[in-house]
């Protein structure tokens, strides 16, 4: 593993930390999860299946630690593990493609309705769910995956354009 990829991916789960910290909840204390797109642009940009599980569990310890749902760590750990599988295998069936900036917006909005049915799946069988399922999905999972893609859309071409400067990012 290379150190300067791990530096870089811990800065990106670092923002993506702090963003989860600052947004509010919304729905029952729930609220999107800035920490999807950190890691996903991880994984747009250093895509090797070691980075991909550093950090999915990394991802969801930091994600299950920080959340305002009840008992969330254990639904945050498994959905961010899974969810990292399934973005790094859509990324890898679209290859040519998700080198370009639309492909990776819809799979962005993609991989979040992923994790959010992951997680409200895995926190309904381990915890219970304050609201139901359909509520939770169409209130929180929905506008997460459109704030997700509008924060890739935005964050996406400043992150490469200072990794291609400083050589950091693998795939570029």
């Amino acid at each position: 593993m290379n150190t300067r990829s791990l530096v870089s991916l811990a800065l990106l789960v670092g923002v993506g930390a702090v963003l989860s910290m600052v947004i509010p909840g919304i729905v029952f204390g729930m609220k999107p999860d800035m920490m999807l797109t950190m890691m996903f642009l991880g994984i747009i940009l250093f895509r090797d299946v070691k980075y991909v599980v550093i950090l999915g569990v990394v991802t969801g310890i930091i994600s299950g630690l920080t959340s305002s749902f009840p008992s969330g760590l254990f639904p945050n750990i498994i959905d961010k593990v899974v969810t990292s599988f399934v973005f790094f295998g859509l990324l890898f069936i679209t290859s040519k493609l998700s080198k370009k900036l639309p492909t990776l917006i819809i799979l962005t909005a993609i991989g979040t309705i992923v994790s959010g049915t992951v997680f409200l799946g895995s926190a309904s069988l381990l915890v219970g769910l304050p609201g139901s399922f359909t509520v939770l999905f169409g209130t929180i999972v929905l506008p997460a995956a459109v704030l997700n893609a509008v924060a890739m859309f935005i964050l996406y071409p400043i992150i490469t354009s200072i990794l291609k400067r400083t050589n950091m990012a693998h795939s570029l």
